[in-house]
């Protein structure tokens, strides 16, 4: 009689010794009995080869072997071992005399086809069968069905999800073709994460419950306010959490403080209550330090660094920091006090060599090791960059003293160049030789699209206003007329070309810039020039056309040089620039310009001094600021141009007196008063003949790191903004061009007529401008003289991949422009609030939407502005 042996091998000899029987043809038995191996049978599922079963399981035709006996045992369990095979059985199919022939009969285990996974989004899934290794071609076992099932549920159960409920079902595949395949659906019920009803602390008398529950940054008890952390148990965050309550005791000096014991008391399949006893211990005081192995450093160099003294409270957590800080590869401590000085291999330990009563003295244990200097300084990954574009900005150089500080900094700056990921920055350090005193160091890059392409779209100024620049930023000049270097364009010498074209229905702005960071590309120089030409057709408000025939040419260029400096730190540079502009009005007649046909120059030297130390990702910084300060200088014309400008002065204040006491309705004073027009507009055309001013303006930008949300950084971003455009001579006066003009989403930041488009959301386009004649509803404003800004913007990031960078933000901003210091007033601002969302590609730059609400009323209305909403495309406030 045949029969199926089970899978487990011990029961599976069992059965072979009681049961293995002649077969169906009542053949005799033979228990224990030796015989002579006749014919050898291969049956079953198998897509193995009958020989190769029987070469391998060692059984060779004419052997002696007893039947049941300790050979077959052996082969039954040779077989099984392979995990290649679902059953085994072996029968004897005939005897005669001592001659018995026996059949193998093997089910091979199926060989899995596909596998689909319900209950869980697409990229969890492939996650899923990844970590399983649930790939095509695999055999299913029933232990692979088994760990499958008990890794998606553990994994989730650390995740929160208690109720977790995996079912593993295989089909077989119905295809003629494909023999003994099965296809796999693991269906997953993850249920709802279990929530933390209460958190229950026992044993605290120093530091109250909701102390140490604030110290649990990740475990939280249900509060119906509480939305910005949720109530939810994830086992790897509680088992973090009671460290930090460890730690909280021993920043207050509670040293021997620890969480005796916990429990997890499940009350429904939603909640959940955890009830810890806490063990305080004494509160400890540091007594004597003494440092140990020191001879670079004094001892009193040393404890200035170390800032803990005889008597401060013990806090095991600021000394452990203060000795090397994990968290901060620039912080101010000892470890960093030694490596940036260029000993690599020192190491500092921090050991208690008495207690007594409330009190612990410490050693600081220095070993010193051998001075270390930079060998092998190498770049690897930059496929497009050429070598010389990052090896130029390395601040580590071989021969050098080894410093931390020079590392840090060479992967910020390495990243700020924008041609690299920066999130995937790590430097690699190789051979290092404590015996010699060497070390070699890898930068390894991952290229990303460097150049955008810029595409913008609002209403500004009157109407609609269209963008469209191309940036390149890795380009390469020297190769414009090789062929051979277009893929598309020649880059990887990191200049920078830009073209850019803006147009409404009422002008045309075209610019063209070129920007080489170092020049002649060996110092550290950076050159920078531009050219652009503008034509501005008068708009008339009434009828809300365009007259063509009426032009505002302006065209103009620069040339400038930047410098890096090392004092007072080498993170500020020193630009300067020279710039000419030529303004040509033909039958341009508006009240901005009291002369329709005319010209004005503007030849002026700028000079600004920057200091940027902010973080490695240019996008999305997490710390550091940036400060600018800037002056624009026209030459001063009026010492020397012989004009009495007080007589114009006068002369022009005469005209304007006149002109206000005329009657319009009268066709004399009608007359007249296009006239006394013609008269003011050349006194004007005389003042601004060449352009007489400064421009002073400043801006700072800090970022602070606040919490990890996720283990992602919540970033505060603050900043504050002041510009100013003066008079050298009162009597000359302040020029109509160079102005600000406030509001909106800064949508064309330099146009037109020099003027600067100051960003402030929530408020439309170059809306918050002082009105010099308020009971005139058809005058637009001059633009200000003065403005200030402050902007607070909290920033989350939801990825920073390559492909695309995508954070939120929420923002709070004021901001206000003025006539003159006269009606300065830094506190009276045009406040708003909002929030929105920032993406970063690298082929467009920075796309982005943003929601403000201004709560304040604009000039000539008297009720808040409330919502508008802003899209920002290549641009970034």
């Amino acid at each position: 009689m045949t029969k199926k042996l089970p899978f487990t091998y011990f029961t599976l000899v069992l059965l072979l010794i009681n049961s293995l029987s002649l077969t169906a043809q009542n053949i005799p038995g033979a228990s224990g009995k030796q015989y002579i191996l006749g014919e050898i049978k291969v049956t079953g599922t198998t897509t193995y080869n009958e020989k190769t079963v029987i070469t391998f399981t060692g059984l060779r035709k004419g052997e002696r072997i007893f039947l049941p006996g300790d050979k077959i045992s052996k082969v039954i369990k040779k077989l099984w071992d392979l995990e290649l095979f679902s059953d085994i059985n072996f029968y004897i199919t005939n005897v005669e005399g001592d001659v018995a022939d026996i059949e193998i009969n093997i089910q091979e285990v199926p060989e899995l086809n596909e596998t689909r996974i319900e209950g869980v989004k697409k990229r969890k899934a492939e996650e899923l069968i990844k970590d399983n290794n649930l790939t095509k071609g695999a055999k299913v076992t029933e232990n692979l069905i088994t760990t499958t099932r008990n890794f998606i549920t553990n994994k989730y159960k650390k995740e929160g999800f208690f109720n977790t409920k995996v079912v593993v079902n295989t089909t077989p595949v119905k295809d003629t073709v494909a023999t003994n395949k099965v296809n796999m659906l693991v269906r997953i019920d993850k249920g709802d994460r279990v929530k933390i009803d209460k958190i229950n602390i026992n044993g605290n008398g120093q530091l109250s419950d909701s102390r140490v529950r604030a110290a649990m940054k990740n475990t939280k008890q249900k509060k119906g306010f509480r939305f910005w952390k949720r109530s939810k148990y994830i086992k790897a965050d509680y088992q973090e959490d009671k460290e930090s309550i460890v730690k909280k005791y021993k920043e207050k000096g509670y040293r021997d403080a620890r969480v005796v014991s916990d429990t997890l008391i499940v009350n429904d399949d939603n909640d959940i209550t955890l009830n810890l006893n806490i063990e305080e211990g004494n509160r400890y005081y540091f007594g004597n330090i003494n440092f140990l192995g020191n001879s670079v450093y004094t001892d009193q160099q040393l404890a200035r660094q170390l800032v803990i003294k005889k008597g401060d409270v013990y806090n095991g957590v600021l000394l452990e920091k203060q000795i090397a800080d994990n968290t901060k590869p620039d912080a101010n401590d000892l470890t960093n006090l030694y490596q940036n000085n260029g000993y690599l291999f020192s190491s500092i330990d921090a050991v208690e060599t008495k207690v007594y009563n409330d009190t612990i003295d410490f050693e600081i244990r220095i070993r010193e090791g051998k001075l270390t200097y930079f060998d092998h300084i190498t770049i690897s990954g930059n496929d497009k960059t050429n070598d010389h574009v990052v090896y130029r900005i390395l601040r580590t150089k071989p021969g050098q003293r080894y410093s931390k500080d020079l590392v840090v900094r060479t992967v910020r700056e390495i990243g700020q160049l924008g041609f690299f990921d920066p999130e995937q920055l790590e430097p690699q350090f190789k051979n290092a030789n404590p015996q010699a005193g060497t070390i070699d160091i890898n930068y390894p890059v991952v290229e990303k699209g460097s150049s955008q392409i810029e595409l913008q779209g609002g209403f500004g100024g009157g109407g609609f206003v269209g963008t469209l620049g191309l940036a390149f930023n890795n380009f390469s000049i020297k190769n414009i007329f090789n062929g051979e270097a277009y893929s598309p364009l020649p880059m990887g010498d990191g200049q920078t070309l830009r073209l850019r074209a803006q147009a409404s229905r009422f002008f045309q702005t075209y610019s063209l810039s070129f920007i080489e960071p170092w020049l002649g590309g060996k110092r550290p120089y950076q050159l920078s020039t531009s050219f652009s030409h503008t034509i501005q057709f008068l708009f008339n408000n009434l009828n809300r056309d365009v007259d063509r025939n009426s032009k505002f040419l302006i065209t103009g260029g620069s040339i400038g040089i930047a410098k890096r400096l090392n004092w007072p730190d080498n993170y500020f540079t020193l630009s300067q620039a020279v710039s000419i502009r030529h303004y040509n009005l033909k039958n341009y007649n508006t009240r901005l310009f009291t002369f329709g046909n005319g010209s004005s120059n503007d030849l002026s030297y700028t000079i600004g001094i920057n200091r940027n130390n902010t973080t490695v990702n240019p996008i999305f910084p997490i710390g550091g600021s940036e400060f600018n300060l800037v002056a624009k200088l026209s030459l001063p014309y009026s010492i020397w141009d012989g004009n009495d400008y007080s007589a114009l002065a006068a002369e022009r204040d005469a005209l304007e007196e006149e002109q206000s006491n005329l009657d319009p309705t009268n066709s004399r004073d009608v007359v007249r008063n296009s006239e006394i027009n013609d008269e003011i507009g050349e006194i004007d055309q005389e003042r601004f003949k060449w352009l007489e001013y400064y421009k002073i303006k400043f801006d700072g930008t800090w970022y602070t790191s606040l919490i990890n949300l996720g283990k992602k950084p919540l970033v505060l971003r603050t900043r504050a903004e002041y510009g100013f455009l003066g008079a050298y001579n009162n009597d000359r006066g302040n020029i109509p061009f160079e102005r600000f003009f406030l509001g909106g989403d800064g949508l064309g930041a330099t146009a037109l007529d020099g003027r600067e488009v100051v960003a402030l959301r929530g408020y439309p386009n170059q809306s918050l401008i002082p009105l010099s004649r308020p009971n005139d509803q058809d005058f637009d404003g001059d633009g200000a003289t003065i403005y200030n800004k402050y902007s607070l913007e909290l920033r989350y990031p939801i990825t920073l991949k390559p492909a695309a960078s995508i954070y939120m933000l929420g923002f709070l901003e004021g901001g206000a422009s003025y006539d003159s210091f006269k009606g300065f007033n830094p506190f009276q601002l045009n406040r708003s609030a909002g929030a929105g969302i920032r993406i970063f590609m690298p082929a467009f730059g920075l796309l982005g939407i943003d929601f403000g609400y201004g709560f304040d009323p604009i000039p000539g209305t008297v009720e808040p502005n409330g919502w508008e909403t802003h899209f920002i495309i290549g641009q970034q406030f």
